[in-house]
């Protein structure tokens, strides 16, 4: 979410202010043990932020209050709690605070909501707290010049205040309901100070009761005559006699922007009479008297300045050159610069007096008298702003003011230049409001729009429109070629470039969400052959489709080397976040190899690649911190999988990548079930079934069939049998591996089945006499042996280990526990990483301790005792951490290499398995190719392989790496 920094500054205090001390008096109690919240309510124009401004100056600049101020000045647009909270956030940490703004950015599909805002406050309201006294993590921020302001106290704890300036912009409820918690749960080293023009819905009777509200209101806001003759007098620069002074504060009822608006129509004014006629003319209310003396000001302007006003009007902020373009004149600067020093509501939003902004009312007025006196004009100011903003760079403002403009041609040949950019930060959610606003006429004539739009719709999970705006681009494309004038409407840019690659790679990802693995293929290749050598984008996710295809055809072997082969493209285009969210992919594939020790380390590596810049962090590192929380649960840490879920949350869900959003409360399903919660389970799966969206990853692990096995463990056979019969599934089916998750759930339930008809008091968890049917161990088997195969095959280790246990659990089902117990330890001994996979063998605990109840005695042929040390071990807990007993390990199975490694070979074989070259590897080592040569000869010789690829494997294998 991009933030404007703009909005973050307080506004500088002018040269000449009104002293108020007996307000300044009255805000001083906010800094009072116990208190929560200060308001400032009052209507339009009573000097609220300029009060608070001037108060929160002084304290901030005060050693003794210890105080450092986090301004956010509110406007329509923080209606999205996505958007606040990025700018509450980094308000707070450009004041010092400790907390964490990493993946606040605008680029989730789906608005934030107040469970994530929840998340993300109580982060910072327990790091705020946390911080403790000075010289802890406050001090060390003052070190690195985050703002805190230095020369405090010794003994004196950091505090901090944060301001919401013009909080009556707010009406969406979301944002009250979080604003409300926060304030509910405001630690002591935390203020809020509010400034609005309503009272907002907080439990302020409340908080008065219990002595923790300091308010001030229109009452005690209004000037006094005294005050009122200081403003007229020496800020306005006026000489009004005190009679005059005290019948104006008296019209305007203590008014402050009245008073500057009477003062403003005064200038010029000099007889005694027609001062004293204006004032007693002076009526009406607070809307009247606003038009009124706008009207009269303006009157009292130049056409120069009048011209400039209301041109200038459709700008949320200001500066000379962007004014110039608008005017078609010169020397906006200048004009801005004197309208702040006549005070004529222009407002500064930078020290060096480059940008501003008018004051909301001045401006609400100016568009009106705009639209009343020139509406023909508006559209063509709003597109002049556009040009400007295009040309310096600024390609989302060039949108905004095109579709304001009405532009819409114009706002879609800014958007084919931003897409590319936008797409690099997968900043979704920009890209598919821009996307939205085009009409079918723009969009269907222009390949990289069509192309675009098809991506949204991707996002969306509406795969007929996929399918629709693709055939418009192509269709756009064969007109190009026959008609060569047809292109000149289109913007020159890589992506136009890359179109016909594009469409292919987006066709592939449409055969991927709807399972066509043939067809995946086929258009990735197209894509790929369609490349340059400079679309790395395009390549890699072009070579990214085509391991998605080996993926779920269960071809790990060629769907490893080929997604690392996108990973590198991706890398080499750019696209930080799709590189992160692609290793996330990757380590999935490592899993099904079986390799999770290795999975885990690719993900790790990626966390601190995300993290090693700082914040804020790129958007996936809440999806890498949740890959690991699943691969906890696999290894069965329930507590390293708390801890990962809890980061992933606390970094809001609007930081996960879009196609990734199902993946968060699937995981905490899992992690629930494990612990018995299984109606919160079966909740998170049904919001994981509402973010799922079929796409660009291959599903493999159904939600429908996750749910099952909920069911299943919670003891629910007849809603696990319902799926059996909805799902179709069947031990006939072929055994492929995109079905090979629904295969083994329905193995499960017919294993669990069987023992609930056997009255087996391992199964009492199950109850009994579901539906009346029948369980079919023999069919379970004959699907076992076929997945079996396929695995081996394909070498799937991971789905080996699973298939070969549910063998061992079907064989005991059968009645022969010796060939049972057999299975089981294979299955146990040939696993490369057993320890990692202990959540898998204690889904089936039951069944698991049966066999083990009914095996008999310790067999050293079978390795019942080691199966049975281990399976104690696993239960108490200890393999999270321990390492499976060596007897059961693959490098016992596979054997030790006959000659040990020399510590130099062994250096040697480290930098094999890097990707360094022969060549670089013998300048690291300071040897001659040849020498290097005869180690990697030796070491192939000891593991008894023939190339370094096959030695790496081996020394994998084996634990040497």
């Amino acid at each position: 979410m991009p933030v404007l920094v703009t909005k973050l500054h307080a506004p500088t205090q002018r040269e000449r202010l009104v002293p108020r001390p007996r307000l300044l008096e009255t805000f001083d109690g906010l800094l009072e043990p116990g208190q929560r919240l200060g308001l400032v309510s009052a209507p339009a124009g009573f000097g609220k932020t300029t009060l608070v401004g001037s108060w929160t100056s002084s304290v901030a600049n005060d050693v003794v209050h210890c105080v450092s101020v986090a301004w956010v000045s509110l406007d329509e647009a923080d209606n999205d709690l996505g958007r606040l909270m990025a700018h509450v956030l980094t308000a707070l940490q450009r004041a010092g605070a400790p907390v964490d703004v990493g993946l606040l950015d605008a680029s989730g599909s789906e608005p934030m909501g107040v469970t994530a805002a929840r998340a993300l406050l109580t982060a910072v309201v327990n790091t705020i707290a946390g911080a403790g006294e000075l010289g802890g993590p406050a001090a060390a921020a003052d070190a690195a010049g985050t703002g805190i302001v230095s020369g405090t106290p010794a003994g004196r704890s950091r505090r901090w205040l944060l301001v919401l300036d013009d909080y009556h912009v707010i009406a969406a409820s979301e944002v009250h309901e979080a604003i409300g918690y926060l304030v509910d749960n405001l630690p002591e080293q935390l203020r809020l100070l509010v400034s609005t023009r309503s009272d907002p819905p907080m439990p302020l009777a409340r908080l008065r009761s219990r002595g923790q509200l300091t308010e001030l209101r229109a009452e005690q806001m209004r000037f006094t005559h005294a005050e009122a003759g200081t403003f007229l007098n020496q800020v306005m620069g006026l000489n009004l006699e005190k009679g005059d002074v005290a019948a104006l504060d008296d019209r305007t009822e203590g008014w402050a922007a009245g008073l500057q608006l009477a003062g403003l129509s005064l200038r010029g004014r000099t007889r005694a009479r027609d001062v004293s006629d204006f004032i007693a003319a002076f009526t009406g209310s607070n809307r009247f008297v606003v038009d009124y003396l706008t009207d009269e000001v303006l009157a009292q302007q130049s056409e120069e300045v009048r011209r400039f006003l209301l041109r200038t009007s459709i700008l949320d902020h200001l500066t000379g050159s962007l004014c110039d373009a608008l005017t078609g004149a010169c020397g906006g600067h200048e004009v801005l610069d004197r309208l702040e020093r006549e005070n004529l509501f222009v407002v500064p939003l930078d020290e060096d007096r480059t940008w501003y902004r008018y004051h909301h009312l001045f401006a609400d007025v100016l568009r009106s008298r705009l639209r009343a006196s020139e509406a023909d004009l508006v559209d063509i100011l709003h597109r002049a702003a556009s040009d400007w903003y295009a040309a310096h760079g600024s390609v989302e403002d060039g949108v905004r003011h095109a579709l304001a403009g009405r532009d819409i041609a114009r706002a879609g040949r800014l958007m084919e230049t931003g897409l590319s950019r936008l797409r690099r930060q997968r900043r979704d959610a920009l890209m598919l409001s821009w996307l939205r606003a085009l009409p079918a006429e723009v969009v269907e004539p222009n390949p990289v729009l069509s192309t675009a739009v098809g991506w949204a719709a991707m996002v969306a999970g509406d795969l007929q429109a996929v399918q629709r705006h693709l055939d418009d681009a192509d269709r756009a494309l064969a007109a190009a070629v026959e008609d060569p004038a047809v292109a000149a409407a289109w913007v020159d840019t890589d992506d136009l470039r890359a179109a016909p690659a594009s469409v292919h790679m987006y066709r592939a990802a449409l055969a991927q969400a709807r399972g066509d693995t043939d067809g995946t293929a086929t258009h990735a290749r197209a894509a790929l052959s369609l490349a340059g050598p400079e679309d790395h984008f395009i390549r890699g996710a072009g070579a990214g489709l085509l391991g998605l295809a080996s993926w779920a055809s269960g071809d790990i072997k060629q769907a490893l080397p080929t997604f690392e082969q996108s990973v590198t493209s991706l890398r080499a285009a750019g696209n930080v976040v799709d590189t992160l969210d692609s290793t996330i992919v990757l380590a999935g594939m490592w899993v099904t190899a079986g390799r999770r020790s290795r999975a885990r380390a690719l993900c790790e590596q990626a966390l601190r690649t995300a993290t090693a810049d700082g914040e804020p962090y790129p958007r996936a590192t809440a999806d890498l911190h949740t890959w690991l929380a699943e691969l906890a649960v696999m290894r069965n840490d329930l507590a390293d999988a708390d801890h990962h879920l809890a980061t992933s949350s606390t970094l809001a869900e609007r930081a996960f990548i879009t196609e990734n959003q199902h993946r968060w409360p699937t995981v905490a399903a899992g992690v629930c079930a494990v612990r018995g919660e299984y109606p919160r389970a079966l909740d998170l799966l049904d919001e994981a079934t509402r973010r799922y969206r079929a796409g660009f990853y291959p599903d493999l692990q159904p939600l429908a069939a996750t749910r099952a096995r909920v069911h299943l463990a919670a003891g629910d056979l007849d809603a696990a049998l319902r799926w059996v019969q909805h799902a179709g599934i069947t031990f006939q089916d072929p055994a492929e591996f995109v079905r090979e998750y629904e295969h083994l759930t329905l193995v499960r339930i017919h294993l669990a089945l069987n023992l609930a008809r056997a009255g087996d008091t391992a199964a009492s968890r199950v109850a009994p006499g579901s539906s009346g049917s029948q369980p079919d161990v023999s069919g379970a088997m004959g699907l076992l042996g076929r997945l079996e195969e396929a695995a081996v095959t394909a070498g799937r280790l991971e789905s080996v280990l699973e298939v070969r246990l549910l063998q061992a659990l079907a064989q005991h089902a059968s009645g022969d526990t010796a060939a049972a117990m057999e299975t089981l330890a294979g299955a146990v001994q040939s696993a490369p990483e057993v320890d990692a996979c202990g959540g898998l063998f204690l889904d089936e605990q039951a069944a698991v301790d049966a066999l083990l109840h009914a095996s008999s005695g310790p067999s050293d042929a079978s390795g019942v005792a080691s199966v049975r040390a281990w399976w104690q071990g696993l239960v108490a807990g200890e393999p999270a951490t321990a390492t499976a007993p060596e007897t059961l390990s693959a490098r016992t199975l596979a054997g030790r290499p006959p000659d040990p490694l020399s510590e130099r070979e062994a250096e040697v074989l480290r930098l094999l398995a890097s990707e360094l070259t022969g060549p670089e590897i013998a300048r690291s080592l300071y040897v001659t190719l040849n020498t290097l040569r005869t180690h990697t000869q030796r070491i192939f010789a000891k593991l008894d392989v023939t190339g370094r690829g096959a030695a790496v494997r081996r020394a994998r294998d084996l634990g040497l790496l």
